[in-house]
């Protein structure tokens, strides 16, 4: 089975309304449709790659070839869990987590989108909420990252909710211009503070843990 390869694709995460997990290849023709379908308004560009400037079929394929990619990339010293978010049975977005040397850093940073017509439902903080849950009470992880454009309240918006802090600014270059990204970081304190979703985490065995850098299994 695949589970026996990849240990990660036995995790599972489940809030009130939402699983999060890694796609099968159901799932990423599920996740290029939403892509196709558009994932933001035109008037404002959320991503450092403004990948969703492609046509609808090349959104899609991109966006199926960048999940096998971070995942078949993934090391336990640098790993990339592209989780698909399935709501009643279909796949409405994505919620990324990616670490770099996790079992000493201990933090990790969060990514994701959904597709337009789920916008502003509350899924964007359960689906960040589930994923807070299993870096901090399944992984032991001290802090969380994540970074918005000047300007993406909704991101921004979700990030205080859940109760990070300003972490500083950096700068990147869209389209030949200067565009401000806003740092934002969560220690373990704020997060069990503004915890706001039950989340059941299911599948992190010893084998999970160590494609994640948390030691080798037990012999």
């Amino acid at each position: 089975m695949l589970t026996d390869y990849l240990p990660v694709y036995r995790i599972r995460l489940r809030t009130e309304r939402l699983e999060l997990r890694l796609p099968d290849l159901d799932d990423l023709v599920a996740l290029a449709d939403r892509a196709a379908e558009g994932v933001h308004t035109p008037d404002f560009m959320p991503f450092v790659e403004p990948w969703t400037e492609a046509e609808p079929l090349d959104r899609g394929r991109a966006t199926i070839q960048w999940q096998m990619k971070a995942i078949a990339g993934s090391t336990p010293e640098d790993w990339a869990l592209p989780f698909v978010t399935v709501h009643e049975g279909k796949v409405i977005g994505m919620q990324e987590v990616t670490a770099k040397q996790f079992g000493v850093k201990r933090e990790a940073t969060t990514g994701s989108w959904l597709g337009l017509a789920h916008h502003g439902q509350g899924f964007g903080t359960e689906m960040r909420a589930a994923v807070l849950a299993f870096l901090f009470e399944g992984l032991g992880a001290d802090y969380a990252l994540s970074a918005s454009f000047d300007g993406n309240e909704p991101s921004a918006g979700v990030s205080r909710k859940l109760g990070y802090l300003a972490d500083g600014v950096d700068h990147k270059v869209l389209r030949d211009q200067r565009r401000l990204d806003r740092r934002w970081r969560l220690d373990r304190e704020r997060w069990e503070a503004h915890r706001r979703h039950e989340v059941a985490i299911e599948g992190l065995d010893e084998e999970a843990r160590a494609m994640l850098g948390l030691g080798a299994p037990q012999a």
